[in-house]
């Protein structure tokens, strides 16, 4: 990426710049694209070799790898993706309450490379050591970066600011779009650990780049907004020792017990993911703080947040089941082009890229028009379209049925629609968010709307996993289903939209 600093040379107290914008805006946009490159080029390779050396890999693919059935595949992706989103909540909790932002990155980084090295070793054991660091790390970092982006800004009406937001967010899309293509290139095609050990690479570029441009932070990205005290410190230490404990004895009667099988992780940490989710919210909607107007927007909340999940159940499945179906029912050739199954995991963060200025666009041009849909219409919609994104998966499907491989082509258009469903939701939701939080819940909520990608993937976990339902999530019966609750979730919430509307009070 070539440098835009620039400075006024007639002014050498002038503040120096990154495209007119803070220079640690550089610093933290360097960072954050190298940590997407190593989080999606460990996604990327995640899927595949899992199912390597399984019953469902392809025949003639690189083997060395876990050996997995598809549907525990799923399950355990479904469960990484829901902990590295659920981890956010604790992470922006320690940045501020214990280690402040800039600290917090600073562990993030190095315990997500660790992660990286760890994957890069041969074993099964160390494989899912690697993945828990991975999912810890990424959790820290997720919520304290995009603070310190907002505290460049010292000035809470500088108009650069959605700029600023708006640059960082194509470096994590920018991180994304390349990390399958060299990442997943090497890992499936040379040597799997030698392609999580390119994603310790490069989270450690982004660490040495935060490192060295500390100093054009805003100074109070080090402070602690609002420490524990030392009796708050003590009581969590014990809190977190006694839960430790109980875990550790339990686990260790279940294995000296000769009980122990792969149900007992992945059911406990599926029901975490859907359990605390459901009491967080109920928390905050029965807190008797909330004044009448807080306590009708919190129920408007509710609505929002579960459309959310039914939409990140399916959309998730991008890289899941999706991706299983690319790595082992399609072609991987196009034009007489091969390529490995991993690129595929490129394709959204181009469309993101392509299409995002021109829904931005859009949505000011109906809005001149003042025809512009309100937040329930583009929940709606991007409901709607992930549904049918699904419709549109049941084709290449049964193409398949007789064992034929499905072209490629059919693979970009589920990715495409599934985008178009991304930017209707994902944007709006995050603004929606900030918009009706609670006072006393202002600076909690971000990682509450988290929350609601941990329950859409822990459903996907229940669902797929072969000790609970194991349902087999590329069926046509089951994308079907999916399909059609979809829709009806988009119908339901267009049909209610003057309630949710209501219940929203003055936020529009």
């Amino acid at each position: 990426m070539a440098s835009s600093l620039t400075a006024d040379r007639a002014n050498p107290s002038a503040e120096k710049t990154f495209l007119g914008h803070p220079r640690g805006l550089a610093t933290l946009f360097m960072t954050e694209m190298w940590e997407r490159f190593s989080f999606y080029g460990m996604k990327a390779l995640l899927l595949v070799y899992l199912l390597s050396d399984g019953p469902d890999a392809k025949q003639g693919s690189l083997g060395g790898g876990i050996g997995m059935d598809e549907g525990t595949a799923i399950t355990v992706f479904s469960i990484y993706v829901s902990m590295v989103y659920l981890l956010a909540l604790p992470g922006g909790w320690l940045g501020d309450r214990v280690w402040g932002p800039r600290k917090t990155v600073t562990i993030a980084a190095v315990t997500i490379m660790c992660g990286h090295i760890v994957l890069a070793l041969p074993g099964g054991v160390t494989f899912f050591l690697g993945l828990a660091l991975v999912a810890i790390g990424s959790g820290l970092l997720k919520a304290n970066i995009s603070t310190m982006v907002g505290q460049l800004y010292k000035d809470a009406d500088d108009p650069r600011r959605d700029g600023g937001f708006t640059i960082f967010y194509m470096g994590i899309n920018a991180g994304a779009f390349f990390a399958p293509l060299v990442i997943g290139t090497v890992g499936q095609t040379v040597n799997w650990h030698l392609g999580f050990a390119m994603a310790a690479v490069g989270m450690g570029i982004g660490l040495v780049a935060f490192l060295l441009g500390t100093k054009d932070l805003n100074p109070i990205s080090s402070a602690v907004p609002k420490p524990l005290s030392a009796r708050e410190r003590s009581d969590w230490i014990r809190k977190i020792a006694i839960v430790v404990a109980i875990v550790a004895v339990f686990y260790s009667v279940v294995g000296a017990a000769g009980m122990f099988t792969k149900a007992w992780a992945t059911i406990p940490l599926t029901l975490i993911g859907l359990i605390i989710p459901t009491g967080v919210l109920i928390r905050i909607k029965r807190d008797k703080d909330l004044d009448r107007n807080e306590q009708s927007k919190m129920t408007g909340y509710i609505w929002f947040f579960v459309a959310a999940a039914v939409f990140w159940m399916i959309y998730d499945q991008g890289a899941s089941t999706i991706q299983a179906f690319g790595a082992t029912k399609t072609s991987g050739a196009l034009l007489g082009f091969e390529f490995p199954s991993s690129w595929y995991q490129s394709l959204n963060p181009i469309f993101i890229m392509v299409l995002a200025p021109v829904f931005a666009w859009i949505w000011l041009w109906l809005n001149r028009k003042g025809q512009e849909p309100s937040t329930v219409g583009k929940f709606a919609a991007g409901l709607f379209f992930v549904g049918v994104s699904f419709f549109f998966f049941l084709i290449p499907i049964v193409l398949t049925a007789n064992g034929q491989e499905a072209s490629p082509m059919w693979l970009v258009g589920i990715y495409l629609i599934m985008t178009v469903g991304e930017l209707c939701i994902s944007p709006v939701g995050l603004s929606v968010t900030t918009k009706m939080a609670p006072a006393k819940y202002a600076s909690q909520m971000m990682g509450v709307w988290f929350l609601a990608v941990t329950a859409g993937d822990s459903i996907t976990s229940l669902l797929s996993d072969p000790a609970v339902f194991g349902v087999a999530l590329n069926g046509t019966g089951a994308v079907a289903i999916e399909a059609i609750l979809a829709c009806v979730a988009a119908l339901a919430v267009f049909m209610y939209r003057k309630k949710v509307k209501a219940l929203m009070g003055d936020v529009h």
